[in-house]
């Protein structure tokens, strides 16, 4: 029975019966999550503290970017100095903010990197530490910054790594290439950049995998590399997972598909394409990453306004609990 309301006139309530009345999951306000995938190494105190303040009690930062170096082509010893910058403040992160932060380290291909078998001669010791708990980003691209990388090069390098994750039992974050988004309206693009990306994309060079789909390509050849290499394809997370790589990741391999949503202006994922597979496939092989970085417009807020937008899509909250925190717990072994 609705209680007789003191307002003058009735009001919404009073038109409500008891079916009506929400009876919200305030759960969800202090669900775990891990973000998968970001470089959070590389943001402001503050956004990190954002990060703390929407309920982050883990991230994996990913300490493998090439955009952080000024000198193109990249050579082995500034990939080291990026690796041993992040090995370096991670401890400080976890003791200022709270969550527990761990690294991936790999070769990313999205610029030609000279010397690679000196990096690779050195990543076992990388691979050993306890901070250390994922290989990559890695894969392979179809076009590279400033200078191109011959494709079979880049193949030899993943699988490379790809051996030493298996080696080591680590798991390894791909980098899948994304086709774009689906925006109605584009930025206006000014000489020699994308407006909330501070790399010049202008500097792109010819792609060097061909054919209708290069970006769907690529993850083939990453995923042939990682049975090549013996690396169990449970094994691997495939981050920026979008439209169109989400059939073949979840139809045809057993690998995990992570959804990144911290900048869906420039690549169109969200929490819908998140939702969608979810319907679709379960939740036992998804995740979400923000990929936040200093480098482009992105957002720490984003995987926590997820949490909410999934139930507002209909997910379960059970579902949503094994997306954003007990897969990537499991996966990379964080929390308790």
């Amino acid at each position: 029975m609705t209680r007789p309301q003191p307002t003058r006139r009735p009001t919404d309530a009073a038109y409500l019966d008891d079916a009506d009345r929400a009876d919200p999951p305030t759960d969800l306000l202090n669900l775990p999550w891990i973000d998968a995938h970001n470089h959070a190494h590389t943001l402001s105190w503050a956004d990190r503290e954002r990060y703390s303040l929407s309920g982050c009690e883990g991230m994996i930062m990913v300490a493998s970017g090439y955009h952080w170096t000024p000198y193109k082509p990249v050579r082995a010893e500034d990939v080291r100095y990026l690796w041993d910058d992040a090995i370096n403040r991670r401890a400080a992160i976890e003791r200022d903010h709270f969550f527990a932060a761990r690294l991936g380290l790999g070769i990313h291909t999205g610029v030609r990197i000279e010397n690679p078998d000196e990096l690779l001669d050195a990543m076992a010791d990388y691979c050993a530490l306890e901070e250390v708990v994922t290989v990559g980003e890695t894969g392979v691209t179809p076009a590279q910054h400033a200078e191109a990388w011959d494709l079979d090069e880049q193949r030899a390098v993943v699988q490379a790594q790809m051996e030493l994750a298996a080696e080591h039992d680590l798991p390894v974050i791909l980098h899948t290439p994304n086709t774009g988004t689906d925006s109605r309206r584009e930025y206006v693009r000014p000489a020699g950049g994308t407006p909330g990306y501070e790399k010049n994309t202008a500097l792109g060079q010819d792609p060097v995998i061909g054919g209708e789909n290069p970006q769907l390509e690529a993850v083939k050849i990453d995923v042939e590399a990682a049975r090549d290499a013996g690396l169990p394809e449970e094994r691997v997370v495939a981050s920026h997972a979008d439209r169109n790589n989400i059939e073949y990741i979840m139809a045809e391999t057993d690998c995990y598909a992570s959804f990144t949503i911290g900048h869906a202006w420039l690549i169109g994922v969200d929490a819908a394409d998140v939702a969608d597979a979810i319907d679709r496939w379960g939740p036992d092989r998804v995740m979400i990453d923000t990929d936040c970085a200093n480098v482009l417009k992105t957002d720490p807020f984003a995987l926590k306004r997820a949490i909410f937008d999934l139930y507002r899509y209909g997910i379960d909250p059970a579902d949503i609990r094994q997306v954003v925190w007990e897969n990537p717990r499991e996966v990379f072994g964080l929390g308790g």
